[in-house]
Parts: C-alpha cells; sequence; structure tokens
C-alpha cells in the first residue's frame, strides 16, 4: 500500500534529523516507511499523518514511526522514532508516544 501518489520534495526538520541519528535511523530507511507503510494513523498535531512500519525479529519486534505533514509543494517529515513491541491500531499507547513525539517538536521550536 502506497500512500505517495505524487513525488514532493521533502523537508527534514531539525528535530525529525536529531531523531533519527538519536534511533538510528537512515533517510532511506524513513523513505521506505512513507513509501510503504505497513499502517497510516491521523497523527496527533494538526493536519499531520503518522505511518508505521514493523521490524525486527519474531524475538524483538519494533515498529519505526513516523509523524508528517503533507504541504502543498512539499513533504514535511516531523518526526522518526522506534517503539519497542507492537502497537495495536489507534491504541493508547501509540497515541501517547505520538503526543510525547509532538511536544518535543514544539518544544524544540517546530524546526
Amino acid at each position: 500500500m502506497s500512500l505517495v501518489k505524487k513525488e514532493k520534495p521533502l523537508h527534514w526538520t531539525s528535530h525529525s534529523k536529531y531523531k533519527m541519528r538519536f534511533y538510528g535511523l537512515s533517510e532511506n530507511r524513513v523513505k521506505r516507511v512513507i513509501n510503504h507503510p505497513g499502517r497510516i494513523e491521523e497523527g496527533i498535531a494538526p493536519k499531520t499523518i503518522a505511518m508505521m512500519q514493523p521490524a525486527g525479529s519474531a524475538k524483538h519486534p519494533y515498529e519505526i514511526w513516523i509523524m508528517l505533514q503533507d504541504e502543498k509543494s512539499r513533504r514535511k517529515i516531523i518526526s522518526a522514532w522506534r517503539y519497542p513491541g507492537k502497537t495495536k491500531p489507534s491504541d493508547i499507547i501509540s497515541f501517547q508516544a505520538f503526543k510525547r513525539e509532538y511536544s518535543e517538536f514544539e518544544e524544540s521550536g517546530g524546526k
């Protein structure tokens, strides 16, 4: 299932770059989640989308989450993180993780 219908240039916020470095995620790994998400949910912030792709092994599963905002001319990557374990669709745990990531994004000045 691919959400990307038309290629838009990606804009990486400084917060997303920091989180990618923290969690050891490359730009290509984030792009892969965007192009082939396992699940898509409404983001915690206004007009945002959260995409998830399962990763890891059967013994140590985790999920890679991306929060992005589609603008007219570009696609803004707001945050990226690894979530240990598996979440259920629209689970309260994933909602709390989204909320924490968004609050960190706002604290950093939205850059």
